[in-house]
């Protein structure tokens, strides 16, 4: 495979309510997240929610980080998705801390495409034709 990213999934929980329920913590956060992970910021959307709960998005010239939280629950839901360079590990890294979540538990996934699958497309006939 050609790797061109790698995927963060990541659920954290065991965070305290107050954390994950400011929209001005989250935001320094990511911020703080973006400069861990060595990564270049474009855009940041922060939405806080009534009665409670906080979604904010990064986009990144690497990509983009998202987190959603449930303070309700001390949980926060995480997508970071870094392709070239960048450390999304060190960026999580620093939203677990920064958020103080106790318990986490991430998913690495590598994106990319196989180089033997666009080979074969190049020679063979496409596979769907698209309606015009």
């Amino acid at each position: 495979m050609k790797q061109v990213g790698t995927h963060l999934v990541v659920d954290a929980w065991e965070a305290p309510q107050d954390l994950l329920n400011d929209p001005e913590g989250i935001r320094r956060a990511l911020i703080d997240a973006i400069s861990a992970g060595e990564a270049t910021l474009i855009d940041l959307c922060v939405h806080q929610f009534s009665p409670h709960g906080v979604t904010a998005t990064a986009t990144l010239a690497e990509s983009h980080i998202a987190i959603h939280t449930w303070p309700e629950y001390g949980y926060f839901a995480a997508d970071l998705f870094f392709c070239g360079s960048g450390k999304p590990k060190e960026a999580m890294k620093l939203l677990q801390t920064a958020l103080k979540a106790k318990q986490v538990r991430m998913r690495e996934i590598p994106r990319g495409f196989d180089e033997m699958a666009k080979i074969k497309e190049q020679i063979s006939e496409p596979v769907y034709q698209v309606a015009r």
